[in-house]
């Protein structure tokens, strides 16, 4: 495949009518472009750009997505019916077939991809006719599937060869499309994004070619948003609420043989936001408390389940409630019990917690995820307070990028780096990179001081604004923006 010599990359998505599909195997994957043609598209209406004829033409329609898995197959299917100026139109019909190779003892995910069945005609407006004759595409994806995120990344390549008519004349000549490109991604119960970006050579029957780029991002999010409530003879003052928000962009940078100068197109789509709202936190002791709005955002999302109307913010939090609460607060999918018309007695794993505590499962998922231990083999210490240095471990575990720290040997920025131990070193330097956490106005870390109930508030907010924001910036706009 000829790629652009102006590129580094030249990520690849030409559109318009020619490519490929995405499919992303992620088991809990919820944000994918539309079969790698860089188009985007809301509840309503699809729309991607074509180039095959040597300039930019803008079809928009409808178009439907399917995915079934089947016995470690994943079969995904794509159909558009669209329309271009002055009559023209574009109908496609593609089928992918992945094979799924799930290694759970990696955590990890592979598959190869595929396509079985295609079909697809462009007609433009003067009857020129381009028709899919044979079509050649490959794709390998990995996902890595850490407790709190799934992170994938695909490469693709493909060839395509259409058959065009000119006009109404009866001949045939052949045009060629070469691509070659990426996607990368992430999803949690917070958001999800996946970038993709392709290149495109097109080779034209007299035997110039074309080149054309594309980048395009679809991405998820979860946000919570304080909804004040106005009258004043009420018994609550305000609440939160959950918006759920979905949109995709794309640009296409274009250098055809005869359209004249390079050019840029660029596409946006945005879904109708979704609001859920939150049961409303009442306590009685957080007015004028810093950490008033952490506090009662988790307590909202069913992080903090507290009976009383006292939160006791200045407290040391327990490491059980610290373990499930982050548990809860990234939807963790627990251990289901088993679906028997018989009981089955479940053992703990922990002498000192028992497993008809409402959170077991939480805390068994997290020991067996790697992202907490206990104090022994087999005692917990749930009442006991937890550290700042546990907590952060945890935090980072559950993200699955410890890691991304350096080799072992290094010191971290914190005048009482000595204080940290080998095993948690890891945790706090990648914590500390990602924003998560800092020092205090002596640069000191304080590993072994017990959290607070009002830090850990803060800390766990502060993580799930990672989830909700963090990421989309990365794998969105420092990819298209920065690449």
């Amino acid at each position: 495949m000829y790629l652009m010599k102006t590129s580094l990359f030249r990520p690849l998505i030409l559109v318009a009518a020619m490519l490929i599909s995405v499919l992303l195997v992620s088991p809990r994957a919820e944000a994918k472009p539309p079969d790698f043609n860089g188009g985007v598209l809301n509840e309503y209406t699809y729309e991607e750009v074509f180039f095959l004829s040597g300039q930019p033409i803008t079809f928009k329609g409808k178009a439907t997505v399917s995915e079934k898995e089947s016995k470690n197959q994943l079969t995904s299917t794509y159909r558009f019916t669209l329309d271009g100026p002055n009559g023209a139109k574009l109908t496609r019909s593609v089928v992918y077939v992945a094979d799924l190779d799930k290694r759970e003892d990696k955590g990890q995910t592979t598959s190869n991809s595929t396509v079985k069945s295609y079909t697809e005609k462009v007609t433009l407006s003067d009857k020129t006719s381009y028709t899919l004759d044979d079509y050649q595409f490959s794709q390998g994806t990995v996902i890595d599937n850490r407790p709190a995120s799934d992170y994938y990344s695909g490469n693709v390549v493909g060839r395509k060869i259409y058959k065009v008519k000119l006009g109404t004349s009866k001949k045939e000549e052949a045009l060629t499309v070469h691509f070659t490109g990426r996607n990368m991604g992430y999803e949690n119960f917070w958001g999800a994004t996946e970038t993709q970006l392709i290149d495109y050579e097109i080779v034209m029957p007299n035997g110039q070619s074309g080149f054309v780029t594309s980048k395009v991002s679809d991405s998820k999010t979860k946000r919570l948003q304080y909804e004040p409530h106005d009258p004043s003879l009420s018994s609550f003052t305000g609440g939160h609420a959950v918006i759920s928000e979905s949109n995709m962009i794309g640009e296409y940078t274009y250098n055809l043989p005869y359209g004249g100068r390079p050019g840029k197109v660029e596409l946006t789509q945005v879904r109708t936001p979704k609001i859920e709202r939150l049961i409303v936190p009442k306590f009685r002791d957080l007015n004028g408390h810093w950490a008033k709005n952490h506090i009662e955002k988790l307590y909202s999302l069913g992080v903090f389940d507290e009976s009383t109307q006292f939160f006791s913010p200045n407290t040391p939090m327990k490491r059980y409630q610290y373990t499930v609460g982050i548990l809860k607060a990234v939807d963790i999918r627990v251990l289901e019990d088993p679906k028997s018309k018989k009981k089955v007695t479940k053992t703990s794993i922990f002498k000192d917690v028992s497993a008809k505590d409402p959170g077991y499962l939480y805390l068994e998922s997290a020991v067996q995820k790697g992202i907490i231990t206990g104090v022994t083999p087999d005692t917990f210490n749930p009442d006991g307070p937890i550290t700042r240095v546990q907590a952060v471990a945890i935090l980072v575990r559950a993200l699955g990028m410890e890691g991304r720290a350096p080799s072992p040997g290094f010191k971290t920025h914190y005048v009482d780096d000595r204080k940290i131990a080998d095993w948690a070193k890891d945790s706090v330097y990648v914590a500390t990179e990602l924003g998560l956490i800092s020092g205090d106005q002596f640069n000191r870390f304080n590993p072994n001081e017990p959290l607070t109930r009002a830090q850990a508030a803060k800390l766990t907010d502060r993580f799930l604004d990672f989830l909700e924001n963090d990421l989309k910036q990365n794998y969105r706009d420092d990819v298209l923006f920065f690449n």
